[in-house]
């Protein structure tokens, strides 16, 4: 058979991008030690992927699924424990909307209480000994 080019093949596809893609998704196929579906005749495996695409050994849909699958990196087992963990927030979530408005309150009351019993005459009064610290320290 005579040498084959994309042109051959590009009426497979919609785009030449398409096209490379599948091909060498099939032509790595082949090198990893896949039967090719045609006669080798002492081509390298990118020409004979482009054969099987020109003569349509394979459908469309199985090389776009198989590309699909190559580069998929999420397996089934790896779904189940996404789900797990999404099905976890979720339960986490409602227990944090289950908390009483009221104990919500109380902890702000707290912490807002927390900052009002320091006297503003101690804040100042430990800024003014800071201050003279570094005066002394300047003057030394």
């Amino acid at each position: 058979m005579a040498r084959i080019t994309v042109e051959d093949c590009i009426d497979k596809f919609p785009s030449r991008f398409e096209l490379v893609l599948v091909a060498s998704n099939r032509a790595r196929k082949l090198y990893s030690g896949e039967n090719p579906t045609v006669e080798i005749d002492n081509d390298k495996n990118t020409v004979i992927a482009l054969r099987e695409i020109a003569e349509e050994t394979f459908t469309t849909e199985q090389l776009k699924n198989d590309l699909i699958e190559e580069y998929q990196t999420t397996t089934f087992s790896e779904d189940e424990e996404i789900n797990e963990i999404e099905d976890n927030s979720d339960d986490s979530e409602a227990k944090v909307s289950e908390l009483d408005s009221d104990e919500i309150l109380q902890n702000n009351e707290d912490i807002n209480n927390t900052s009002e019993n320091i006297p503003i005459e101690a804040a100042q009064d430990n800024l003014d000994d800071s201050l003279g610290d570094e005066k002394k320290q300047d003057q030394k």
